[in-house]
């Protein structure tokens, strides 16, 4: 096996660990070797806030007919691995996985992860990364492929609801306001999340479940604002459905008497 060294990862002017790894081609497979049953952060999203390191971790299964020898996972993302634009290795010392023999030909194997805004999480690189896997059994076979999983880093949101004036004559007009924002990793701070639709809610005192009234559009600050007409006492909230690169979020429900 060729060797080359890859992952020497930007995020902005910040390079990440330049790895040694064996690989010649984009995907190979020599001999028996199995990468399979990749989760990342047990099957949910990495969202990831402003500021705070979000540390995840990944799981797989490394099966061959020798026994496993060894296995590395390295997330990335990018049109492709050779000129990704960010990425995270393992936090282990040598930056291999951790395998544990479960039968004479599988191992389970497991590494942390670490998400750093600022440094390999910046704005650019939210929505869909990838896994790159290798694996090797005790008779040198091995299986090396550029993705072995898709996930989803996304940018941790907010959002708030208010409604007034409190409290109100029934048949009279609410004004609801609030405020959609997301981790900005650029200036760690939240920023408004504009142009988005966001849903008004109501859920009457007594009940469990909340109503659509309507669909606001964040502004370009991500304020909403909108009316509505008094009809009982309940909770007022907005909601927003989510992106490829922001979590779904809804409000604290603000109460407000009618009478």
């Amino acid at each position: 096996m060729r060797m080359r060294a890859t992952l020497g990862v930007v995020t902005g002017a910040v390079a990440l660990t330049a790895l040694a790894i064996p690989a010649a081609q984009a995907d190979e497979v020599h001999g028996d070797t199995t990468i399979s049953n990749v989760v990342v952060n047990g099957g949910k999203p990495v969202v990831v806030s402003a500021t705070a390191k979000k540390t995840i971790t990944v799981t797989f299964t490394v099966k061959d007919n020798s026994g496993v020898k060894s296995a590395m996972a390295i997330l990335w993302h990018g049109s492709d691995f050779d000129h990704s634009d960010s990425g995270a290795v393992a936090n282990s010392s040598d930056h291999y996985a951790s395998c544990s023999a479960v039968s004479a030909t599988t191992s389970n194997c497991k590494a942390t992860f670490d998400f750093k805004p600022g440094y390999n999480t910046i704005n650019a690189v939210a929505g869909t990364w990838k896994v790159w896997g290798i694996a090797s059994g005790k008779d040198a076979d091995f299986v090396q492929k550029d993705n072995v999983r898709t996930f989803k880093v996304q940018r941790l949101s907010k959002l708030t609801a208010n409604a007034a004036p409190e409290p109100v004559t029934k048949g009279k007009t609410l004004t609801v306001t609030g405020r959609l924002t997301r981790a900005n990793w650029d200036s760690a701070k939240y920023s408004g999340y504009a142009g988005q639709p966001v849903k008004l809610q109501f859920r009457k005192a007594g009940s469990s479940t909340y109503t659509t009234l309507k669909t606001v559009t964040a502004d370009s600050a991500g304020n909403l604002k909108t009316t509505t007409k008094a009809t009982a006492d309940g909770y007022f909230r907005y909601s927003f459905a989510g992106t490829s690169t922001t979590p779904a979020v809804s409000a604290g429900g603000d109460y407000v008497d009618v009478r």
